[in-house]
């Protein structure tokens, strides 16, 4: 299991992409009930003031570096971390479980839209030729009512998944993992957020380079600019100035 560092009061797992995906596979093997969180600045800041969202990102198995900020303090600190980007690990972990012989392993899309899933779909059977998806559901874009989401926890379990890809957005995909990990089948839940539109195409992807060099932000925030401007400008501001302040007052120091 990969070590944690404390970064703003959230236990954060420093390891690699390939890491990830091994735990993955051990949980789903092992028929553990687990979470993965995709941590970035944004839902790391957002947890300041929402205690639901950090014990959420504390309760998770896994909660992962999706964002090169967090990977720059994390090996700032001595670690051997890298970006666990969320399109990244459901490509590869889809592709990884299609090749299991004797060991099924089936998904479930869980968020987004029907059209959006539905896309998403034909482009996994391309990424990870023999994935197997064992179903698809697109929430209401509301909160559900108690009754709502036990009938889709039913629908999940009938399909049998081990897999659920929760496609919700922060801090939505979070608090839903948390509630519902005890009480579905599935091995393991994991929420990527807007994986679902990038690996469906309905969203364009900033390229590599200025994703590697932690500009992702730029790009969608110059893409949505509506939706996203108070989020990364006002977030990213906070972030920077609660760093410094945690630094100032001593919790941000160099591994031993």
């Amino acid at each position: 299991m990969p070590v944690t560092t404390d970064i703003l009061g959230v236990p954060l797992h420093m390891t690699t992409l390939d890491g990830a995906v091994r735990e993955a596979g051990r949980w789903i093997c092992e028929g553990r009930r687990a979470y993965i969180c995709h941590v970035n600045v944004h839902s790391l800041t957002a947890s300041r003031d929402d205690p639901r969202l950090r014990a959420a990102l504390a309760g998770a198995d896994l909660a992962a570096t999706d964002g090169m900020p967090l990977v720059w303090i994390g090996r700032s600190r001595g670690f051997d971390c890298g970006r666990v980007y969320g399109p990244d690990l459901m490509e590869a972990l889809c592709r990884a479980t299609a090749g299991w012989r004797g060991r099924p392993c089936r998904h479930f899309l869980y968020g987004a839209t029907a059209p959006v899933l539905e896309a998403l779909r034909h482009r996994l059977a391309v990424l990870a030729p023999g994935v197997s998806i064992a179903g698809t559901l697109a929430p209401p874009m509301r909160p559900l009512t108690p009754e709502e989401e036990a009938q889709h926890r039913q629908q999940i379990d009938a399909s049998g998944a081990h897999v659920v890809w929760v496609g919700l957005g922060a801090p939505r995909q979070e608090l839903w993992m948390a509630r519902n990990r005890p009480l579905l089948k599935a091995e393991l839940l994991v929420g990527v957020g807007a994986a679902f539109d990038f690996l469906a195409g309905t969203k364009p992807q900033a390229p590599v380079w200025m994703r590697r060099a932690g500009l992702e932000w730029a790009f969608r925030l110059a893409t949505e600019p509506r939706r996203l401007a108070w989020r990364y400008l006002s977030g990213n501001s906070r972030f920077l100035a609660l760093l410094m302040a945690s630094a100032i007052a001593g919790r941000i120091r160099p591994p031993p």
